[in-house]
């Protein structure tokens, strides 16, 4: 990744605002929004940005990165790994990502099956034998339904004083019409379509060089069978895995456990509260204390009006006993939360049986209102 050669060079005639870099990632990410891809591979991740911005994507559920160099994927993969925050408010997807250490000339079953796969800024840094390989590894073997390949224009460098290669990795730097004609090839000999466009616009009067960084997106025609997916495909391991993160998810019925009981106890305080801010209100407005009856049921109207259309039948109606409130399942289950993370109500039994405390006929939850009547 060429991130900083815009930064000498271009602040003295062109300046990219984004930056060229920032350009290349915000058209991925506008690909992605568009074809919402499940699974993603980055190959020459480098430093792991792409996969960073990439892991907020709400329809990925699979990234993963390539590079030769472990040392730099090593640097900054912490930034893939799940914050506190996604432990205690897991997502709805899943999401594994997992870095691995490689080279793009050689095959691993691991690469199969994605969706998309992005070389940005890659190709320019293969030696021949390396670039030779790269067509049957990725298009060939890997055979993903769409290929982003970005490399440096180098009829642009002109423009860049003092500039004839811009990175000395790269060992070549092809102009359009050779980036366009080894992109032809390669399409045409993998059933792919492909067009061409890119990121950098030039200054105006000079839009005949082109953009400063060409992309061609690759297009595979048909759906890949089966069979082809099966045939000659090595089961051997040759990358090594550097790094894997696998997200906190709802599809993990622990998780969801978890998210269920934390709603249920909500639900519960929530009308539990709604019942004792009804029992200080009559308390308050009753003159003789001493008639009060420790048993109370209150009607519909003690509820707010949203929580009152919940509670539709009168066998959902919670009620107090001396210092305990019961609060029928059936109530907690007719909030729209709780039902839509356990589905049915057989579900939201099993999932906070033991974990919440229940009434002795298993019908209710069981809170107790000490707390609020010493406060009052």
């Amino acid at each position: 990744m060429d991130k900083n050669f815009q930064e000498e060079p271009f602040t003295r005639t062109i300046k990219f605002t984004p930056p060229l870099y920032k350009q290349r990632y915000q058209f991925i990410k506008d690909l992605v929004g568009k074809y919402k891809p499940k699974k993603v591979a980055d190959l020459g991740c480098a430093d792991c940005t792409l996969l960073w911005m990439l892991k907020f994507c709400s329809c990925i559920e699979v990234l993963a990165g390539l590079d030769i160099c472990a040392s730099v994927m090593k640097e900054k993969m912490h930034r893939l790994s799940p914050l506190p925050g996604d432990y205690l408010q897991p997502s709805e997807r899943s999401l594994t990502v997992t870095l691995h250490h490689g080279s793009v000339a050689h095959k691993d079953p691991c690469m199969l099956g994605f969706d998309l796969v992005t070389c940005i800024e890659l190709i320019e840094h293969l030696e021949q034998s390396e670039l030779k390989k790269f067509p049957e590894v990725v298009f060939g073997f890997m055979a993903p339904s769409m290929v982003v390949i970005s490399t440096p224009n180098s009829e642009f460098n002109p423009l860049l004083p003092g500039v004839t290669c811009r990175h000395p990795d790269h060992k070549f730097e092809w102009n359009r019409a050779q980036f366009q004609s080894w992109a032809l090839e390669t399409a045409r000999r993998y059933d792919y379509s492909v067009e061409f466009t890119g990121v950098g616009h030039p200054p105006t009067g000079m839009e005949n060089v082109g953009f400063c960084t060409q992309i061609g997106v690759f297009v595979r025609k048909y759906p890949q069978t089966s069979e082809s997916a099966q045939s000659e495909k090595p089961t051997e391991t040759v990358y090594k895995t550097v790094f894997k993160a696998v997200y906190p998810s709802l599809k993990n019925e622990k998780y969801l456990q978890n998210a269920v009981v934390s709603e249920v106890i909500l639900t519960a305080q929530i009308i539990k509260r709604s019942l004792s801010d009804h029992l200080m209100s009559e308390h308050e407005d009753y003159n003789d204390t001493t008639e009060r009856k420790s048993k109370f049921q209150p009607s519909m109207n003690c509820f707010s009006e949203d929580l009152g259309k919940l509670v539709v039948e009168k066998s959902m109606e919670p009620f107090v006993n001396g210092n305990v409130v019961y609060i029928p399942l059936k109530t907690i289950f007719s909030f729209p939360k709780v039902n839509r993370l356990c589905g049915t109500f057989e579900k939201l039994c099993k999932f906070i049986a033991g974990k919440v405390t229940l009434s002795s006929d298993r019908s209710a939850v069981v809170l107790n209102t000490e707390h609020e009547n010493g406060e009052n």
